[in-house]
């Protein structure tokens, strides 16, 4: 029971690291935009799409954490 719970605790991980990915990522668009305004249109696409893939490794990474902790009794 130990392992699966450690299991599960390390695929949560993931939201962790999307968190820290989308605050980079964000930080860095704010940054860029403050150099080129110009260029704002084209770097909330890139930062939007970033954002999403990212969100989205965090979201399975917490289902298969879910799997984990009710289907490997």
């Amino acid at each position: 029971m130990g392992s699966i719970a450690l299991g599960a605790a390390i695929a949560v991980l993931t939201g962790a690291g999307a968190g820290i990915g989308i605050g980079l990522a964000t930080s860095k668009a704010a940054e860029a935009i403050a150099r080129q305004p110009e260029a704002k249109g084209d770097i909330n696409k890139a930062l939007l799409l970033g954002c999403a893939l990212a969100e989205a490794t965090a979201i399975y990474g917490f289902v298969i954490a879910i799997l984990i902790i009710f289907f490997l009794k």
